[in-house]
């Protein structure tokens, strides 16, 4: 499917890159300043093919489909901020974003903070480990005694956690990672023997990196974009999320990220 851009985003992108865009935090600080006509995403990017910098610039599923929602809806996209994931829902209730597109489960604990959109993808999660490697675990009994990471703030930080919790894995063998890529690499490099991280994601890292899925943990997790609790605008991204996935373009989005 051919997208159309704003080239003003795109050329705010390329000029100041991922981490221009993290400091555009700074400007945002006590409201998204643009009024309620416009709604600033936010993300945490290393999470590919949802969202990652590529040539500098803000690319993945979840911002190509932020991006349709919020033009659907009748606003104008804002520039983007990217942030580590443990920090976007304060970013988000201290008013710096106006939304969440970042791959994020639907929780009890965050529907507590926040409001979510009605879910976009379902996903489980899965076991990375060293591609030919000798560690070959074939369920969560199997990582004992080995060294276990997830990121910060993620549903694969809850799986390891519930695993310490059931003494399967000694706290002292955790290993907590500001993102994604960062966890791979050392992965790669025999610093952890294992991650715990959403299936989409590993199965985008196991295509490009020497890593590969041992087993998968079945969550039934569920995406939603996140928005303030008191932020009217949501029934009209619902309706703009409701209306891409029944005209198609869901669909292709799919198709472009993850076929």
């Amino acid at each position: 499917m051919a997208r159309e851009y704003s080239m003003d985003r795109r050329a705010y992108l390329r000029t100041v890159g991922a981490a221009g865009a993290s400091a555009a935090i700074a400007g945002c600080l006590g409201g998204s300043g643009g009024g309620d006509d416009v709604i600033v995403p936010g993300t945490a990017s290393g999470f590919p093919p949802f969202e990652f910098t590529e040539n500098g610039e803000l690319v993945g599923f979840d911002v190509d489909l932020a991006e349709e929602v919020i033009d659907r809806a009748g606003y104008e996209v804002g520039d983007w901020v990217d942030v580590e994931f443990d920090t976007l829902i304060p970013s988000l209730n201290e008013g710096d974003i106006d939304l969440v597109a970042a791959a994020m489960t639907i929780t009890e604990d965050r529907d507590e903070t926040i409001d979510f959109s009605d879910p976009y993808y379902e996903a489980n999660q899965a076991v990375l480990v060293q591609e030919g490697g000798d560690f070959n675990p074939s369920s969560v009994e199997d990582l004992e005694g080995n060294r276990v990471g997830a990121q910060s703030g993620t549903t694969g930080e809850d799986e390891v956690q519930a695993l310490i919790d059931e003494g399967i894995v000694s706290e002292s063998d955790y290993r907590q990672y500001d993102n994604y890529t960062l966890a791979v690499q050392d992965l790669e490099n025999g610093n952890v023997d294992a991650i715990v991280i959403d299936i989409p994601v590993a199965n985008n890292f196991a295509d490009s990196r020497s890593v590969e899925i041992a087993f998968e943990i079945e969550t039934g997790e569920e995406y939603g974009l996140g928005m303030r609790e008191d932020d009217d605008r949501l029934s009209d991204v619902n309706d703009a999320l409701a209306e891409i996935e029944e005209d198609g373009t869901y669909d292709d989005l799919v198709s472009e990220w993850f076929e």
